[in-house]
C-alpha cells in the first residue's frame, strides 16, 4: 500500500443497507457520527425491526425505507469505540450532512430522502450526563412528490461561516432538477429559494464552492458537470464534458480558495483549478466509480473518495495544488462483495496507538470483530428486475448496543481530542475515518497512520 498502516477498529451491523456516513464537525460535537440507510423491500413485504416479512394487506409497489443512526465514538472502549446513541426510522436516505456552525445556537443535521424531501434534524443534547442524546426534527421540504432527493450540501463548509449569515442548502434530486434552500434562523425552517432544470438524467450531486457560495456545481447521469450562478438561477457559468461517465461525486475544498474534487462512474478522480475549467489539474483512475469525496480537515492535500466496487481511497494531492500534475494513491482498501457508498474523516484527533488487525484485511480479520459479517452471495431481483439487495440498482449503472439498551450512555463524555484547523496542524499524520458498504450492510471504523 505504501501509505503507513490502516487498521479496523469496528465493524458495525446497521441492519439495513448503508449509504451515507458523516461526522459532525462542531467543537465539542466530534464524536458523534451519522449513518443514514437505504433499503428496498419486496412488494407485499414490510419491515420490521429491519427484518422483511410476508404481509398480504401491504402496498403493491416496493418500499423505499430507511434507518438514520447517531452514534458516539469512545475512546475509552478499546473493543467498541462506536456506540449507538439514537436511531429513527422513516423515509429511505440517499445523502445526510451536518451543517458546519450552530444555526440559532443549535446542530443542525441534513437528510436528502427518497420521498423527494430534505429534512432538518437538531440535536438535543443531554441536561445531565447519564441522558443520551438524539436527533429530532425540526422542518422538511418537499422538492417534488414524482423524485428522489439524491444529495445536498450546505453553503457553511468554509472555516470561518458563521450562522449569522444566510445559511443556504442545494440539493439535487432524480428528475435532473438542483434545488436551492434557505434555512430560516429562528426555528429552521426551510424555504424553497429557486429550483432549475440541470441535467437530462439524474442529478447525482450537488455541492457549493465554499468561497464564493453564490456559485453551485452539478453532476448528472449524463456526464455533465456544471457550475450555476444562483443569483440568476439556471444561469450556467460553465460546462465540462471531460467526464466520460455519470459525475456522482463533487467537494469544493473548505481551505484552499479555487480547488474543486469530481469524480465519477468513469473511475476517474479529477482536481481542477475553478478559474481554468477546461482542463483539470491532475487526473487520477482509482478502479471504482467514485460515489463520495471528502477532504481531510487538518491535511488538506488529501482526499478521501468512496469507490463503489473499488472499496476506498487516500489520494496525496499535494503536487497537483502545487501546480504539478499527479495526485497519487496513498491507502487503498478494497471491500468483498460489497459497495462502499460513504466514507468521511473525523474531526478527531488520537495521538494513543489503538489495536486492530492490520491491512491487508481478510474475511476472517473482519469477522473477528465484535458484529460478525455475513457475506451476501445472492441479490433478489423482484418481478420488475430491480435488485431488492441493492435498491440503488434501480437508478445506479453498472452498532453495537450498550447492555443496558438503545444508546443509554451519556452523550458528553470525552471522547478525544477536539481539533481545529489552525495552521500548524495540517502535519497531523492519519486520523480515524468511517466508511460504510452496502451489500453487507457494515459501518466500519479504521484508524490510519499514515507513514
Amino acid at each position: 500500500m505504501g501509505g503507513g498502516r490502516l487498521q479496523l477498529q469496528q465493524a458495525v451491523d446497521t441492519e439495513l443497507t448503508a449509504d451515507s456516513v458523516e461526522w459532525c464537525p462542531l467543537q465539542g460535537r466530534r464524536h458523534l457520527l451519522a449513518c443514514g440507510t437505504y433499503q428496498l423491500r419486496a412488494p407485499g413485504a414490510q419491515v420490521r425491526g429491519g427484518m422483511a416479512v410476508d404481509e398480504p394487506d401491504a402496498a403493491l409497489l416496493p418500499v423505499r425505507s430507511g434507518r438514520l443512526y447517531l452514534y458516539r465514538y469512545r475512546e475509552d472502549r478499546p473493543a467498541a469505540r462506536l456506540v449507538e446513541a439514537h436511531r429513527r426510522d422513516g423515509h429511505a436516505i440517499l445523502d445526510t450532512k451536518w451543517c458546519h456552525v450552530l444555526v440559532a445556537g443549535e446542530a443542525l443535521l441534513g437528510v436528502a430522502d427518497a420521498c423527494g424531501s430534505v429534512e432538518l434534524l437538531r440535536l438535543v443534547e443531554p441536561e445531565v450526563s447519564y441522558s443520551s442524546c438524539t436527533l429530532e426534527p425540526v422542518s422538511s421540504l418537499v422538492l417534488d412528490q414524482q423524485c428522489m432527493a439524491l444529495s445536498l450540501d450546505w453553503s457553511t463548509g468554509k472555516p470561518g461561516s458563521t450562522g449569522a449569515q444566510p445559511v443556504h442548502i442545494v440539493s439535487s434530486d432524480s428528475k435532473g432538477q438542483i434545488h436551492l434552500l434557505r434555512v430560516q434562523g429562528e426555528g429552521s425552517r426551510l424555504q424553497a429559494v429557486a429550483s432549475w432544470q440541470a441535467h437530462g438524467f439524474e442529478a447525482w450531486i450537488a455541492a457549493f464552492n465554499y468561497w464564493q457560495t453564490q456559485v453551485v456545481y452539478s453532476g448528472g447521469d449524463d456526464g455533465l458537470l456544471c457550475g450555476w450562478d444562483t443569483r440568476v438561477p439556471g444561469t450556467s457559468v460553465f460546462t465540462s464534458r471531460r467526464h466520460s461517465m455519470g459525475v456522482c461525486s463533487i467537494q469544493s475544498s473548505p481551505f484552499r480558495e479555487h480547488v474543486l474534487a469530481t469524480g465519477s462512474y468513469d473511475e476517474h478522480i479529477f482536481l481542477w483549478d475553478t478559474r481554468h475549467m477546461k482542463q483539470p489539474m491532475a487526473d487520477t483512475h482509482v478502479q471504482g466509480g467514485v460515489w463520495r469525496l471528502r477532504w481531510h480537515p487538518f491535511q488538506h492535500h488529501l482526499l478521501l473518495a468512496a469507490c463503489m466496487y473499488g472499496g476506498f481511497k487516500v489520494l496525496n494531492c499535494q503536487e497537483a495544488l502545487e501546480g504539478r500534475q499527479g495526485a497519487p494513491v496513498l491507502v487503498s482498501q478494497s471491500m468483498t462483495d460489497s459497495l462502499v457508498y460513504g466514507a468521511d474523516w473525523s474531526w478527531l484527533c488520537s495521538d494513543s496507538p489503538q489495536p486492530g488487525p492490520s491491512v491487508a484485511l481478510s474475511r476472517s480479520d473482519m469477522e473477528a470483530t465484535d458484529r460478525p459479517l455475513e457475506p451476501t452471495l445472492g441479490h433478489p431481483v423482484d418481478s420488475s428486475g430491480e435488485d431488492l439487495a441493492n435498491p440503488l440498482a434501480s437508478l445506479l449503472p453498472p452498532a453495537e448496543e450498550d447492555a443496558t439498551g438503545n444508546g443509554s450512555q451519556p452523550c458528553t463524555l470525552a471522547t478525544g481530542h477536539d481539533c481545529n484547523p489552525a495552521p500548524g496542524a495540517s502535519d497531523r499524520a492519519g486520523g480515524l475515518l468511517a466508511t460504510c458498504s452496502f451489500y453487507d450492510h457494515v459501518l466500519h471504523l479504521w484508524k490510519w497512520e499514515a507513514s
